[in-house]
């Protein structure tokens, strides 16, 4: 099946968001090149120790996890669809004097654009939604994974996504595994102040951990770990509460936020 216009409709979306995003708090552009660092717990504590190893991010936004990941040592490749992501990411890169580069490509197309194999490949956080099927971006990290080569994702739970966000308080209408597309159309973005006005014109797709779990081991991946957190590192969904840990939780902690999952070539 053709998904191209769901693809482009993304595209666009995302290539406006860039400029409210890199304007917005929760960005905080101008803390990031005095130095601050945009990666969480989670995956700094999974991968430890990136110095000298080579690191292909997919879905990279407009670089800041990157070029994080850059700092601290590691040799880096981001994708994004967005080629207005990717030329601030490219901009950034300069600006800081880092060594990462970017690919504007969709990131099932990732193949067709780089052909090196890397040490890590690294996705996070509200990237899997975006993608029709799970198979073909399974295979792609295979090829791109050296022998030995780790995959690691650190995303929001499908269960978080069985929501209509759009009203208050949410309601439970999406199925966990969900086949049919979901579109959305709101005023606005996760980043913004409220003043920006834009509209978001968005398609998804739900997958359930199976379905991940699956395509990786199809792609003839080995699975190290899956882990599931009632915390999460934003504050994405309504109502959550601010912990000592400074993550956010549900407040009744009725199902988890974020999983993790490790594999290996």
């Amino acid at each position: 099946m053709d998904f191209q216009k769901e693809f482009n409709t993304n595209r666009d979306t995302w290539n406006r968001k860039v400029a409210v995003h890199a304007a917005s708090e929760f960005y905080n552009l101008e803390r990031f090149k005095k130095g601050a660092d945009s990666l969480n717990t989670y995956e700094l504590e999974a991968l430890g120790d990136v110095a000298g190893k080579s690191l292909l991010h997919l879905q990279c936004h407009f670089g800041q996890d990157t070029l994080s990941w850059a700092r601290r040592g590691a040799i880096c490749t981001g994708i994004d669809i967005s080629d207005k992501a990717i030329a601030l990411a490219q901009s950034l890169n300069n600006e800081l004097e880092l060594n990462a580069e970017f690919v504007c490509c969709n990131v099932l197309d990732v193949s067709d654009h780089v052909s090196q194999t890397f040490d890590i490949v690294f996705t996070s956080y509200g990237v899997i939604g975006w993608l029709p099927d799970l198979k073909p971006w399974a295979q792609m990290i295979a090829e791109r994974l050296k022998s030995g080569g780790i995959f690691y994702m650190v995303e929001f739970h499908p269960i978080a996504w069985m929501f209509d966000y759009l009203e208050y308080p949410p309601r439970m209408i999406y199925g966990y595994q969900q086949k049919e597309v979901i579109y959305e159309e709101y005023e606005g973005t996760y980043a913004e102040d409220g003043n920006s006005k834009i509209i978001s014109k968005e398609y998804g797709w739900n997958h359930g951990l199976g379905q991940v779990i699956n395509a990786l081991i199809e792609a003839e991946l080995t699975i190290d770990y899956l882990r599931e957190h009632d915390e999460s590192p934003y504050d994405i969904f309504p109502d959550l509460e601010k912990n000592e840990s400074g993550l956010y939780t549900l407040k009744e902690r009725l199902y988890p936020l974020v999983f993790e999952i490790q594999a290996r070539k």
